[in-house]
């Protein structure tokens, strides 16, 4: 998702002190460390895949049990009103550092990421394309993932953020647009106190990775990309190459659209294009962010567009009495 600037502060202020109390009362089993074993970094999954403990993108979203002993943080998510997918409460020990990186694939892509501080401290920095902030607890933020980004805690304390991922809703736009018209420091700061909310109405994705992409997903982010790439060599060549591609994925999901009986033929059209625009060349394309056009091909739309469906455990084998 894009955004005009770097990071941006919404028109929200939440309680920090209340979240603070809602998250110490959480038990330390319930923070898992890292799934990249990032040191010094550990979250508590809040939403998840049918609200089971665990770190994966894919799936219904439900709240998990930790969630559900957090009232506020329901409140914070009414106040919203969008549609939540996985989300979690983010630690970073003190003296730790979240890598500089950029994020990429199909999920970063199709996502907003709210962080919302909640233990901090002045020594907490968070860059995102050069632009360095320390975000304040209760506050409300933005940023543009497809841009290098990295924090540091600098403190003595771990710093904690509540980070809802969405694919947004109406109000949510309305607070970006709003936050956008003007500059950080004449931002109208609205309160949301504990209880204000009505919490019936909270909404959890059930759709979020497409079986097969159809071709007008597959042309979005690929227009995506492309608009940002210099015109550089071999950009000629692996735009005719690109546009084969598209042509081709198009007429396959004429053909058959999301049906698995097609996925063997997407898998060769796939297999094709990785081929070729590595002979071309594309890994010398380097995107604003310093991401190779490959790279971003590959894990936004190819990693994507028709993934293997996990195997099916074999049935027990029936047993009729005689």
């Amino acid at each position: 998702m894009k955004i005009d600037r770097p990071l941006l502060k919404l028109p929200r202020l939440y309680d920090a002190e209340r979240l603070a109390d809602e998250i110490r009362a959480l038990p330390p089993s319930a923070w898992l460390p890292h799934p990249g074993k990032v040191v010094g970094n550990d979250a508590v999954p809040m939403i998840t895949p049918n609200g089971a403990i665990t770190n994966a993108f894919a799936g219904p979203m439900a709240p998990t049990e930790h969630l559900l002993a957090c009232p506020y943080i329901l409140d914070i998510m009414a106040d919203i009103e969008a549609v939540w997918g996985r989300s979690r409460l983010m630690g970073l020990a003190a003296g730790a550092v979240v890598p500089e990186h950029v994020d990429v694939g199909h999920y970063w892509r199709t996502h907003f990421r709210i962080h919302i501080p909640v233990i901090t401290n002045p020594k907490v920095v968070f860059t995102c394309e050069g632009e360095m902030v320390n975000m304040a607890p209760g506050e409300c933020w933005i940023f543009d993932s497809f841009r290098t980004h990295d924090v540091y805690n600098g403190g003595s304390d771990k710093r904690v953020h509540l980070v809802l991922d969405t694919v947004g809703g109406e109000k949510l736009w309305d607070l970006i647009r709003e936050a956008e018209a003007v500059d950080r420091d004449q931002l109208r700061m609205i309160a949301v106190e504990p209880g204000s909310v009505d919490k019936s109405g909270i909404r959890y994705e059930k759709v979020n990775t497409p079986d097969i992409m159809s071709v007008w997903e597959v042309r979005c982010h690929v227009s995506f990309l492309l608009d940002q790439a210099p015109r550089t060599e071999p950009f000629p060549k692996v735009l005719q190459l690109i546009d084969r591609f598209l042509h081709h994925w198009g007429a396959l999901w004429a053909e058959f659209g999301s049906a698995h009986e097609g996925l063997a033929h997407y898998h060769r059209a796939i297999a094709d294009i990785r081929a070729r625009l590595g002979r071309e060349g594309a890994s010398r394309i380097v995107l604003p962010n310093g991401v190779t056009l490959d790279r971003a091909l590959n894990e936004l739309v190819f990693m994507a567009a028709a993934p293997t469906p996990a195997p099916t455990a074999p049935q027990p084998a029936v047993v009729v009495a005689r």
